[in-house]
């Protein structure tokens, strides 16, 4: 009789283990789901951060500029370009800064502009 009670007694504490480990893979796993895509929606904030803080240095020292850019602002601008590590961004850059025509650049600034507020927005 003594037996039989202790057997029972193993048999329902391995079913009670069982069953919180289950619960705690289930819990695991959705909560390592959830860190990821915190993760995910953390690079998306600091990129944006990043764009956003481009986009408004470029307003404020190359579109409303009184007098010619100088180098320091050029090289910032290019590091903050580069840091954004973004192809398409990049390509509209080199377009802007190789415009040889005050309308092409006019056509680069609208499409720069454009492409950095679409980054935004996704």
């Amino acid at each position: 009789m003594m037996i039989e009670n202790e057997k029972r007694f193993v048999v329902i504490f391995i079913v009670i283990l069982v069953i919180s480990n289950v619960f705690f893979a289930y819990k695991f796993f959705s909560f390592s789901k959830e860190l990821e895509t915190i993760k995910s929606n953390q690079v998306k904030v600091e990129l944006n951060q990043k764009i956003i803080n481009f986009a408004s240095m470029f307003i404020k020292k190359v579109l409303q500029a009184e007098k010619e850019v100088d180098f320091e602002t050029r090289l910032s601008l290019e590091n903050a370009v580069r840091d954004l590590k973004d192809e398409e961004v990049m390509a509209e850059w080199q377009n802007f800064t190789a415009s040889k025509t005050e309308a092409d650049a006019q056509n680069s600034v609208k499409k720069l502009l454009g492409i950095l507020i679409t980054k935004i927005q996704k």
